[in-house]
């Protein structure tokens, strides 16, 4: 299962556009059980603290039915 990492919606409001290294922003985007979410390439490239405490969850995609 991939791995994401967590968020609160405040502080997915708070990273959303913010740049993590040269060219490369935060996403924040939410899963199929409304978590907010990030990668783990956001989290292992940022410099930010708290970002690297935030805890790992299995990655559940939204699925869409046409």
């Amino acid at each position: 299962m991939i791995q994401v990492y967590q968020l609160t919606s405040e502080q997915a409001d708070s990273l959303i556009g913010v740049e993590f290294v040269p060219d490369n922003y935060f996403n924040p985007i939410q899963d199929e059980d409304n978590n907010w979410i990030i990668s783990v390439e956001e989290v292992n490239q940022c410099s930010i603290e708290w970002v690297k405490l935030l805890p790992p969850i299995d990655y559940n995609p939204v699925i869409s039915i046409l």
